[in-house]
């Protein structure tokens, strides 16, 4: 079959893609920024890319008319610009004008267990969404998931933030509140497995493991596999506005997304039983299973996608492409020089650069400066990395986002997306001298850019100096 898959560079398409290919469909990948997608990845000839913006009607006329089935995997929840509800009900409107006009016969959304009378914004926003796709010529099949758990998933990290770093947690109400989490392996398993089959056209259906468990035994069940002693004290004193801080600075989400998730946390995700699992030939993975499987990923660095990567900022709103090239004019430079003795073990440690390994000198500055930004509203440090070895563009690296990673090339190039007074690049390249420099490049905005700088200058002169040895020693 010819699959159209939205959402590509999201935590649940990326999980997808590799085993629709292996499965023998011919997949056409919506991108709204090409250079965020590697198709390094993928050695076939059945993925081709397409550009396609939904909130921007024009730029569908790039999705082929002869597609078979259609993924709708695109949500707003995370976005810190705009309005998540009209971004939602606008994707889904282009998207369903547009799949009408081909020859699509199956659209399969993924959505969010709705049964309660009262839901969040975010529910709401997702049953909306299914509403408006159900008006079509095709058939909808809704898979509604809760919690989902698997390395690199946005419940996984929550979790396992709050876990590994509170032995003590003074937590809101809403740790009580029920739900039926799912591991990331059944998730993909029921989207597989609804392709085509005709007994699910037009239907909706809850999708859960096997455990229904409160937010607090799942921290709790979380800490006992980590062989972690944690104590959990539940006040009733604790507002949604102060529970998204709450999450926002002990974990690596954003204060959108983590006030959303306050929000919908506080409605129980319990699944309306089905027979679609027996349907499919599904064996449900318990809770437990699921985060042993998760860490046997992680250790393996085999995180094959984030959430932290999926995060929309400013800047993959605008496209990647448009900070690739360096500015020249009006800027501040750092750039540092040394000749290297072998190149592809410099090349290692610039690629392993960030997360776990740190920034190889000051690294307690490094937190501190992601503390400052957390407290302005940033991401902080806590987003880490994917992966402790490899890097592609559109990676999440701490508080700077990947713009371009060539091994080959020995460049690597790096965007700032913490709270800043102006624009900030750092690049790592290697010449055919086997000479490293390392350039940082600021772009003040105003007067308050240039006081910035000046300020941090006297840091960055043993910084970046310290830093460029540590690296070029191999």
């Amino acid at each position: 079959m010819k699959i159209l898959l939205t959402g590509v560079t999201g935590y649940i398409a990326r999980r997808l893609l590799p085993v629709l290919l292996q499965n023998g469909h011919d997949v056409v990948c919506c991108v709204r920024d090409k250079n965020r997608f590697n198709t390094k990845n993928y050695e076939t000839e059945n993925l081709s890319v397409i550009e396609a913006d939904f909130l921007k009607k024009d730029s569908l006329v790039s999705i082929p008319n002869d597609i078979d089935v259609a993924f709708y995997l695109i949500h707003s929840m995370s976005t810190q610009t705009g309005d998540f509800e009209t971004m939602e009900q606008l994707c889904a409107t282009n998207f369903r004008e547009r799949i009408q006009n081909t020859n699509a016969r199956q659209v399969i959304y993924l959505s969010g267990i709705v049964n309660e009378a009262e839901l969040s914004k975010h529910l709401s926003s997702r049953k909306n969404v299914e509403s408006i796709l159900a008006e079509s010529n095709f058939a909808l099949t809704t898979l509604k998931a809760g919690i989902i758990v698997g390395s690199g998933s946005a419940s996984f990290e929550i979790i396992r933030d709050l876990v590994e770093k509170l032995p003590v947690m003074i937590t809101p109400r809403w740790l009580e509140t029920k739900c039926q989490p799912i591991a990331i392996r059944n998730v993909v398993e029921f989207l597989i497995g609804v392709i085509g089959n005709t007994e699910t056209f037009n239907k909706s259906y809850d999708i859960g493991g096997p455990d229904i468990l409160s937010y607090k035994q799942m921290l709790l069940r979380f800490a006992a596999i980590r062989g972690l002693k944690r104590r959990i004290i539940i006040v009733p004193v604790m507002t949604p506005k102060i529970s998204s801080y709450w999450l926002y600075f002990v974990t690596a989400t954003s204060f959108a997304l983590a006030k959303n998730l306050v929000n919908s946390m506080k409605v129980e995700v319990i699944c309306t039983p089905n027979n679609l699992a027996s349907m499919l030939g599904i064996s449900l993975i318990d809770y437990d299973t699921s985060i042993k499987l998760a860490f046997d990923k992680i250790e393996q660095n085999q995180v094959v996608s984030s959430w932290k990567d999926a995060q929309t900022t400013d800047l993959l709103q605008k496209g990647i492409f448009q900070f690739i090239e360096i500015p020249v004019n009006g800027c501040f430079k750092d750039v540092r020089k040394t000749k290297i003795n072998n190149s592809q073990s410099v090349v290692d440690k610039i690629w392993s650069i960030g997360g776990k390994t740190g920034w190889y000198y000051g690294n307690w500055l490094w937190e501190f400066r992601g503390f400052i930004d957390k407290l302005a509203g940033g991401v902080g440090m806590r987003r880490g990395r994917k992966s402790g070895t490899e890097l592609a563009a559109g990676d999440a690296l701490d508080f700077w986002r990947v713009l371009y990673a060539d091994r080959g090339e020995k460049r690597l190039l790096l965007y700032a997306e913490m709270k800043l007074p102006g624009e900030a690049w750092l690049e790592f390249k290697i010449d055919e001298h086997n000479i490293l420099t390392q350039t940082a490049t600021f772009r003040p905005l105003g007067l308050a850019g240039r006081l910035y700088w000046y300020s941090v200058l006297p840091l960055h002169s043993f910084i970046f100096s310290e830093m460029i040895k540590k690296i070029a020693s191999g």
